[in-house]
């Protein structure tokens, strides 16, 4: 339930992860694709590149949406110090996974929420800790075949099978890893005024 008296809220993303996530507790919002640059051109380390595509892809947005509260947000996956695109295909997402397997991969989970009352700017970032087992090409292989995660950093996908690969997850928010960090996103919204179910 939404307070009738609040901003609308428009979702800066085109994932269908981070929509998933909101529809738990949200009964309308609307949806624009910021339709950003995502390269790193500003030669930022991993976290300030996370929150600066974040902030980004809200500023976008919020051009064509002065009135409502935007929520952007963005993820990176890093091994080694390395930021991890998504995959895109199969054949690069065996390449990433076969390189995290018994290693520890970071995800950073950036978001920028812009309200329109007051222009104020909020932002955060979660940082998930993931342990790979260690794992063969047969295990990378027959994963992918199962979950097709070529949308996601890091090439798998928690919500799916993911966890066939993991030894361990530490996090502050499981929800952060799927796209989204909505316990922080929860609490923000309820500082500002939004009825939450």
């Amino acid at each position: 339930m939404q307070n009738p008296s609040a901003p609308a809220i428009v979702l800066a993303s085109s994932s269908r992860y981070r929509r998933d996530l909101l529809n738990r507790f949200l009964d309308s919002y609307e949806v624009l694709d910021p339709e950003v640059d995502e390269s790193n051109t500003q030669n930022l380390g991993p976290e300030e590149l996370a929150q600066y595509l974040a902030r980004k892809k809200a500023e976008a947005v919020a051009v064509n949406a002065r009135n409502s509260l935007v929520i952007g947000a963005d993820q990176l996956a890093v091994l080694d110090n390395d930021v991890l695109g998504k995959p895109g295909d199969h054949a690069r997402a065996v390449e990433q996974l076969l390189a995290a397997s018994g290693k520890t991969v970071t995800f950073l989970t950036a978001v920028c929420v812009l309200d329109p009352v007051g222009r104020a700017r909020y932002e955060h970032t979660d940082k998930t800790v993931v342990r790979f087992r260690q794992f063969d090409r047969r295990l990378a292989e027959a994963y992918l075949r199962h979950d097709e995660p070529y949308d996601c950093a890091g090439s798998f996908k928690l919500e799916g099978a993911g966890f066939v690969l993991f030894e361990a997850v530490r996090t502050d928010d499981p929800t952060a890893l799927i796209g989204l960090p909505m316990i922080w996103v929860a609490d923000r919204l309820l500082q500002l005024g939004y009825l939450l179910p």
